[in-house]
């Protein structure tokens, strides 16, 4: 099998399952929706994370950031009172969109949620990169904490009692199709993206910072430069799937926009899972993390969470690699990986 075929493989696969997922499973639609929200959070985790070695707990923050500003665009494009007026009635006042406003103000709310999302990620890069190592990962969280306990003191936004998302104009039926594309089509980009970057220079001074950041310095790195990029480019596609998944579940607030001890782990969980600092390892560790996820909630219910804590600690402790880096370590040559046994042999023969 030659190079191209097995680099083809993959994507024949991830293609199908995109494809033919809801086909096959209609009614597991929007399962399979967070499913592709999953992949495109390891996958964005692992920019910063795998590939540059700066483990942030805080990509969740942006997530939540696009769920709200997604919001705020989608209410006052089409709502004369504004979204202050909107939010004070609690839910109960529920303007009539057609499909046109709808459709319309979705569109514009994701796309405002990923420009906001870059504009906080660079306020945040200037004073965040000064950290490292753990620092820089709980410094993270602390911002994720931060932006949920402000939000909820905000009465513009709801407050604590959150904010009813317009409802979808279309078919019910629909519904879940129509937000499967999109969690689908944004995943696709992110990952043509990230393949993309991964095979330039960026990609070799992102290595080269997990490595030994002071040595990438030294030869003359412009590291922060590549810190901020990596960060921002995880913040825009977390800003615009939280405007998606803001719509997918129709209401939101603090635990919504901010699930820190959920999506915020499982991010990195998946990533491990997988393989961090690889291509493929966020896809397959999200995959398999979510399908396991789901299929313990469903049949296994009050064992879930001892499920996945398993899965984690299992991991951890005696699968650090993850499954693309045993992949590697143990077939070489299937991922073009040449291995020099000549210092090997050298030493036997002495």
């Amino acid at each position: 099998m030659s190079s191209t075929q097995k680099k083809i493989i993959p994507y024949i696969l991830l293609g199908a399952l995109g494809i033919f997922g809801p086909i096959l499973f209609p009614n597991y639609t929007l399962q399979i929706a967070y499913l592709w929200m999953m992949v495109l959070m390891a996958s964005t985790w692992d920019l910063l994370g795998g590939q540059m070695g700066y483990n942030s707990l805080g990509n969740i923050t942006f997530f939540g950031v696009g769920m709200y500003v997604s919001a705020i665009v989608q209410v006052s494009f089409f709502y004369e009172g504004g979204v202050g007026e909107y939010t004070s009635a609690m839910g109960s006042i529920k303007p009539v969109y057609t499909e046109y406003e709808y459709y319309m103000g979705l569109f514009w709310g994701i796309l405002a949620a990923g420009f906001i999302s870059l504009l906080l990620c660079l306020v945040f890069s200037t004073f965040m990169f000064g950290l490292r190592g753990p620092y820089f990962a709980i410094g993270s969280l602390g911002l994720a904490i931060a932006a949920a306990e402000l939000t909820i003191t905000v009465d513009y936004v709801g407050g604590a009692s959150g904010i009813s998302m317009p409802l979808f104009p279309g078919d019910i039926e629909f519904r879940s199709t129509f937000f499967y594309m999109i969690c689908f089509g944004l995943t696709i980009l992110a990952h043509i993206l990230l393949r993309w970057i991964y095979s330039t220079q960026f990609g070799l001074a992102i290595n080269a910072i997990r490595d030994d950041e002071d040595k990438a310095e030294a030869m003359g790195i412009p590291t922060l430069k590549y810190k901020c990029i990596g960060w921002c480019i995880a913040a825009v596609f977390m800003g615009c799937i939280g405007a998606v998944a803001g719509n997918m579940a129709g209401f939101i607030d603090k635990e919504v926009a901010y699930p820190i001890p959920t999506f915020g782990i499982f991010m990195v969980a998946m990533a491990l899972l997988g393989g961090k600092g690889t291509l493929w390892g966020p896809v397959i560790g999200a995959i398999l993390f979510h399908v396991v996820k789901e299929t313990t909630w469903t049949y296994l219910l009050n064992l879930q969470w001892v499920a996945l804590g398993l899965i984690l600690i299992i991991n951890i402790v005696y699968f650090q690699e993850g499954i693309m880096g045993w992949l590697q370590r143990k077939y070489p040559e299937f991922f073009g990986i040449v291995v020099d046994t000549s210092t090997r042999d050298t030493k036997e023969e002495a």
